[in-house]
Order: C-alpha cells, then sequence, then structure tokens
C-alpha cells in the first residue's frame, strides 16, 4: 500500500513524502516546473487541436510560408465587376409579353378567340360595338336594339370556322336590313393559342420551352437577345411577323455554394442564388452567420486555375472584414464559387476525441451494469430481500 503525506515547511517548499514497505521518496516539487509542465501539457493540446488535416490558414499554403499573392484585378466590395450576358439554362423561369401575334391569313376563327367589333351609324348601331368572346359553342351575341325584331336576326352568330372578312359580312348584312348608312368593322383582337405564348415559362432539363400548340422551342445556351429571335422564328411559322417580348424572371441557374466544415459532424453545403452583387459578407449573412463549430478561417475556392496552374484561392480576413470594415478579402462572389468556412479544431479535437473514448465508455457502463446486477442477484439469492434472513424475518 503506498501512502501519499504532504508537508509544507516555513521555505514555502511543498515535500512530497511516499513510501512503500521500506522505502522513503522525497522530491521538492518547484511550483514553477509545475506551472511549466502544465504550459507544456497545454501547447501539445493546442498543437493536436490545429492538427486535424487542413493547414492553419487555408489548404495550398505552408504556416510561415510565403503570402499568396492575389491580383488586384479580382473584384471586392468597392471594386465589383458586371457578369457578363446572361446564357439561359434550366431550370430558369422565362416571361414571355406579346407585342404583335396576328395570325396568317386566311385564318378562321376559334372557340375562345376575342374579335373586335367597331360599327358607326346611329347610336343603336353604334351600342354593339366592343369587344367578344367566341363562346365555347362558337357564337357571339349581339346586344341588338328592339329595332331588329326578327328573331332570327337576333339569334346568337356563328364565328368558327369562319373569316374576320365572312363575319364582317354577316353582321353587315343585319345591319343594312334595319339601319342606313352604317358600316362595321370587324379584327381580331386576341387569338385563344395566344395565351400559351403570354405568361411564364419553366425551361426544361432538355432545354426547351413549351409553346403549347405551336409546340417548344430549345433556348439552352442563349442569351436573353438570342432567345428572343429563336422564339420569333419558332412563331413565324403560324403567325404573321410575331413580335414578342422576352426576359428573366427566376434566375435559378446560377449559383454558388457556401461550405461549412462541421468538425467532425459532417459538413453543411448551401446553395444560394448568384444575383450577381453578393460579396463574401453577403454570402455568411444569408446562412444565417457561422456556426458554433466554425472558426473564423475561411476561404473563397474559384473554379478553374490561376495563371500558374494552380487552384484559386481566395483567402478572406473575417476579423478585418467585419471588426475593421477592411474590404481587402470581401471579394465579390461569383457564379460557381465555392466559399468554405473552416472548422473550429477545439471542436474538432473534442469530437475526435468523444468518437474514440465513447465506445469505451459504453463497454464500461456495460460492464457496470452487469456487476451490478450480478452481485444484485447474488444478494436476493442469500436471503438478504423482503421475507429472508435481512428485514422483515421476524414476522
Amino acid at each position: 500500500m503506498i501512502g501519499i503525506v504532504t508537508v509544507h515547511d516555513r521555505g514555502d517548499r511543498t515535500l512530497a513524502l511516499a513510501h512503500s514497505g521500506r522505502r522513503l521518496l522525497v522530491s521538492d516539487a518547484d511550483p514553477m516546473k509545475q506551472h511549466a509542465k502544465i504550459l507544456n501539457v497545454v501547447c501539445l493540446l493546442a498543437a493536436l487541436a490545429t492538427s486535424s488535416g487542413c493547414h492553419f490558414i487555408y489548404p495550398g499554403r505552408d504556416v510561415g510560408g510565403p503570402i499568396p499573392a492575389i491580383p488586384a484585378e479580382v473584384p471586392r466590395e468597392l471594386c465589383k465587376t458586371t457578369l457578363p450576358d446572361y446564357i439561359i439554362e434550366p431550370p430558369d423561369v422565362l416571361s414571355i409579353e406579346a407585342i404583335s401575334l396576328l395570325p396568317k391569313e386566311p385564318y378562321r376563327l376559334r372557340a375562345l378567340d376575342v374579335v373586335s367589333i367597331v360599327a358607326t351609324g346611329n347610336a343603336e348601331v353604334e351600342a354593339i360595338s366592343g369587344q367578344y368572346n367566341i363562346q365555347p359553342n362558337g357564337s357571339i351575341v349581339l346586344p341588338f336594339t328592339e329595332t331588329v325584331n326578327v328573331e332570327a336576326d337576333r339569334a346568337p352568330i356563328r364565328l368558327v370556322g369562319q373569316t374576320v372578312e365572312e363575319v364582317q359580312q354577316q353582321i353587315a348584312a343585319i345591319l343594312d336590313k334595319y339601319y342606313n348608312a352604317s358600316q362595321v368593322s370587324v379584327s381580331i383582337a386576341q387569338l385563344a393559342a395566344q395565351q400559351q405564348i403570354i405568361g411564364e415559362h419553366l425551361v426544361s432539363p432538355d432545354g426547351k420551352v413549351n409553346l403549347g400548340t405551336y409546340g417548344r422551342v430549345r433556348l439552352v445556351g442563349l442569351t436573353i437577345e438570342e432567345a428572343r429571335a429563336a422564339v420569333e422564328s419558332h412563331l413565324s411559322q403560324f403567325l404573321e411577323d410575331p413580335q414578342i417580348a422576352l426576359d428573366v424572371v427566376g434566375y435559378n441557374s446560377k449559383v454558388f455554394y457556401v461550405i461549412t466544415q462541421g468538425a467532425g459532424l459532417g459538413d453543411r453545403v448551401s446553395i444560394l442564388p448568384a444575383k450577381g452583387n453578393e460579396t463574401v459578407l453577403d454570402a455568411i449573412g444569408q446562412i444565417q452567420g457561422l456556426e458554433s463549430n466554425s472558426s473564423t478561417r475561411m476561404w473563397v475556392a474559384r473554379p478553374g486555375k490561376n495563371d500558374c496552374d494552380g487552384d484559386q484561392l481566395l483567402p478572406v480576413d473575417w476579423l478585418a472584414v467585419t471588426q475593421r470594415g477592411d474590404v481587402a478579402t470581401n471579394y465579390q462572389i461569383l457564379p460557381g464559387d465555392r466559399l468554405f468556412v473552416s472548422e473550429d479544431k477545439l471542436v474538432a479535437f473534442d469530437t475526435k476525441l468523444g468518437k474514440i473514448i465513447s465506445p469505451f465508455e459504453r463497454i464500461a457502463g456495460f460492464i457496470a451494469l452487469g456487476t451490478s446486477t450480478t452481485r444484485s442477484v447474488a444478494f436476493f439469492n442469500q436471503g438478504g430481500g423482503i421475507g429472508g434472513g435481512g428485514f422483515g424475518g421476524g414476522f
């Protein structure tokens, strides 16, 4: 049996006396030496925590090595650049507006087309002027006054299958029976199939947009101007000199990524839309700031190679950007960029240490539980339970 005796002398020295049988060991424990040992242990733990697979600054740079040379033309917060012409890709959303969509002659009217009627003469004749939707049954009803007293003339007029000139002659013949010096003009105000062109259109995975009865048009890889020309060229097969306005309302194909290292618990990847004006600070703000297991070490990894055929890595000084308003490393985020946020090395070390210790803790807990159970069973078998030789034995 080994015993430890601690004795304090007048010189404030601590003497540790250890005796085992006939041996007696005396050691003079200097407080300065103890502090040095503790400091060495702390430094060792810090070294282990910061050496978990990544360099201290960012991958590709050695500690104490040369500072990376970032070209001055790299866009930053106060020196941003404009992106090139937008290239349409899936799953962008396009908006098409009609400027001029007239059918080729001779066009025969269809149900749900809208015709415009302009009648001149007296007040009763002018009352029928207006726009009329052709009903699903193919006819329209004109608001004639009591002057038109023949039931056949007041009946709905069938327009489907007729040209605009034929409809105009039919209405003019009715008016000439009851009014003098009346004139009527009929034109197409809107095509029913035009509704399939106007509106928002999703670029499908095959790069095409659906225009309903007018077919599908391939727009992937085109700029907005080229896409408008492609749609107009396609519609010219069915319409007379079509003119449209096309724009992008859903910029879904241009994104950038924010990767936060998970300190041994899995990385998290956030996909954010690239609108052309984001910086590193904006990107961190869009993911609601840094997590508890994240460090302030981060860098922008840009796709492609630099002038030296190396990786394009732009280190970010987070403390300078946030605490001092330094814009030197607050780079503009471009489509396809990866903003990588490194893990907190101490948290990562704690996670790794927990993964190593956890199995042993479970084994020890299982052994302790088994030992306790065995003792309890043995205790009850020996009559230590209620009603045995212990409590309650006299009743």
